[in-house]
């Protein structure tokens, strides 16, 4: 369980492109890392992380739902899934602009692998 400020900008929330982010297709708001207080279930979440490490993503090791994570782009501020806020109703955020997470890749096109 977390908790962040109330006045989080919702209007500003976005999705991502990039090979992570494309593929669980959350709607993410930023937060200032300082301003997220994560109350308790430390133990229940998972990191990823992958090529610098600098991102770090967090899992709900039950339910597997992905909920916030460290940008690699602004590592002082939380990218937070507006999903695990229960007053939010997704369906007004379905066309919510999308970042070019693409661009910022650090691997080549032709070292990645087909599925």
């Amino acid at each position: 369980m977390f908790s962040t400020p109330s006045q989080l900008d919702f209007v500003a929330a976005r999705r991502c492109d990039c090979s992570l982010c494309r593929r669980r297709w959350a709607v993410i708001v930023s937060c200032p890392l300082d301003q997220f207080i994560l109350e308790k279930g430390a133990e229940s979440l998972a990191l990823y992380q992958w090529n610098t490490t600098i991102a770090k993503h967090y899992f709900c090791k039950i339910c597997g739902i992905y909920t916030h994570h460290i940008r690699r782009s602004d590592p002082s501020v939380y990218g937070v899934n507006i999903g695990c806020f229960d007053d939010i109703n997704i369906r007004d955020y379905l066309a919510t602009d999308i970042n070019d997470g693409v661009s910022m890749s650090l691997v080549d096109d032709n070292d990645r692998r087909s599925f």
